[in-house]
């Protein structure tokens, strides 16, 4: 099992980007997956998390309105794009998802698997 997460890099504050995340090894089609953002010297947090289906999205408050995931299970793919970009969002970017069901999808035991992480810098 595999999250290849990719996308990250420098961005001015208000600029948009992208984060994609790959899923290899098992079909991720039944799976919750999900991000998780960790900044120098704080715990990991949770960004955002998609249903299987992709019918149903969670978000944290501090990206709600500003970040959009969405997946596309044809190619076992997660994505979240990510607009009005705040130097708070700089961080390293954690794909995750899970094969064990639970209830919730915000906390880092909600998950099995992380991919390794890819960078976001916003200046301002």
């Amino acid at each position: 099992v595999q999250l290849q997460a990719s996308g990250g890099g420098l961005v001015q504050a208000g600029g948009s980007l992208r984060l994609s995340c790959a899923a290899s090894g098992r079909s991720f089609r039944t799976n919750v997956m999900g991000w998780f953002r960790q900044a120098p010297g704080q715990e990991r947090e949770f960004v955002a998390a998609i249903s299987s289906t992709g019918h149903i999205t969670y978000y944290a408050d501090s990206v709600k309105g500003r970040f959009i995931i969405s997946r596309d299970s044809t190619k076992n793919t997660m994505y979240v794009r990510m607009n009005d970009l705040k130097p708070e969002d700089t961080a390293i970017y954690y794909c995750v998802t899970r094969f064990k069901p639970r209830p919730g999808v915000r906390s880092v035991d909600d998950y099995d698997y992380w991919g390794q992480g890819t960078q976001l810098t916003v200046s301002s």
